[in-house]
């Protein structure tokens, strides 16, 4: 049983264990900018000897070496154990990380991935090979993710995100807690949105051609024509709109979000999608802070799984309607000031093509291929730009073919 409240206020939540320590979750990982899926500006070169900077605990930090909790703040109070905790994952995942190209199991498998992120297909656009070095060499990935400018944009999508929402901080002793956690700030969204109110952070999830994806709205409103308006926020180093390249990728990931969350209100997701898929628990005892907290916007249930029903009943029952505008906004991290506003195009045939082609990869139907030559300056800006196997292969065809026209001649 359950009731939805109004509420003057939008609650946030950040996820604590029993200890106050942040929690490791399940990588619902996917982050609203494109400085945070390791896509450099083409001008700008990242020099591999630069040493990681320590942030000081403070209110609103952000730790980049966790997944990061949808509508919250992070409160960071043990770094050096969760640090800890995550090389022991990597080492633990090693012996599935020996090579790009193992046969035996599909990427899916070797990285022990129940799911993608929207975030981690965005990289993959960009370079597919970058994306599975990214997975290789974690260590690295997370040396890119304290660049001044990753900093900064986690600074400004924070500062919005509080503009609008408060931030309760609630114990968690279960992954079920923790999941739960994201379907209550829905569950308190849909009620705003109904009420036509301005959203941020808002969590998506569904199957899309039979991988179940995860991802996070930057920022859903209604515009003067009462269409819905899918907002997603791009903060630049450069005060100047992005080239084509990385506006593909901006394309592409306002264009998924649209296909998870149209699936969302046609009721297309299932209670199994998200158990099965997630390797949750249906009968878990919710933690006491979190049906506290559920209590507290009108949310009555015990279990997981009850909490499941009530969200997907009230989603797909709901006023909501399918997105109608995909608008992709720049910010220049410099001045604070606007660039530009762009409305992104959608074509669904054109894009569940697309994303057809990136998932024959991740289910093991063909090898990892990097970029193409007329896009290899890419390359400069690569963390593993000296130990590519792509771009040495490519080297050495390119000195073959030279020296085979030089000999015809």
């Amino acid at each position: 049983m359950y009731d939805l409240q109004d509420c003057s206020s939008a609650f946030s939540w950040s996820q604590m264990d029993a200890s106050g320590s942040q929690q490791l979750l399940d990588d619902w990982d996917d982050i609203s900018d494109s400085e945070f899926l390791n896509i450099p500006c083409e001008q700008q070169s990242i020099d591999p000897q630069r040493p990681l900077s320590r942030e000081t605990d403070c209110e609103h930090s952000v730790d980049f070496n966790l997944p990061r909790v949808p509508t919250s703040s992070v409160y960071n109070h043990n770094k050096e154990a969760l640090g800890q905790e995550a090389v022991k994952t990597d080492d633990a995942r090693g012996l599935k990380r020996k090579s790009l190209h193992e046969n035996s199991l599909s990427p899916m498998q070797r990285f022990l991935k129940r799911h993608l992120s929207v975030t981690l297909l965005c990289d993959q656009s960009w370079c597919e090979i970058k994306a599975v070095y990214g997975l290789l060499k974690p260590y690295l990935k997370r040396k890119d993710l304290q660049r001044t400018e990753v900093q900064i944009g986690a600074k400004i999508h924070l500062s919005r995100e509080l503009e609008i929402q408060n931030v309760v901080p609630i114990d968690i002793q279960t992954r079920e807690d923790a999941e739960a956690i994201k379907l209550l700030n829905m569950l308190h969204m849909i009620s705003r949105l109904e009420a036509g109110e301005r959203v941020r952070e808002f969590p998506v999830f569904g199957v899309q051609e039979g991988v179940f994806f995860m991802g996070v709205i930057d920022e859903l409103m209604y515009n003067q024509k009462g269409e819905l308006v899918l907002n997603e926020l791009k903060t630049r180093k450069h005060n100047s709109m992005p080239s084509s390249a990385q506006d593909k990728v901006n394309c592409l990931q306002v264009g998924l979000y649209k296909f998870l969350f149209d699936g969302l209100v046609r009721g297309e997701v299932k209670k199994d999608h998200i158990l099965n898929h997630l390797k949750l628990r249906p009968t878990q005892v919710l933690g006491a802070g979190v049906q506290g907290h559920a209590k507290s916007i009108g949310v009555h249930v015990t279990t997981f799984e009850e909490l499941v029903d009530a969200l997907l009943i009230t989603v797909s029952c709901s006023d909501l309607p399918c997105i109608d505008l995909l608008q992709l906004e720049y910010y220049h991290q410099g001045s604070g000031g606007p660039i530009g506003t762009r409305v992104a195009p959608f074509n669904e045939a054109q894009l569940r093509a697309e994303l057809q082609g990136y998932l024959a990869y991740w289910t093991g139907q063909r090898e990892p291929k990097g970029v193409d030559i007329e896009e290899a300056w890419k390359c400069k800006s690569c963390l593993y730009e000296q130990t590519c196997d792509w771009k040495k292969n490519r080297l050495q065809v390119s000195d073959q073919q030279a020296a085979h026209a030089s000999s015809c001649s």
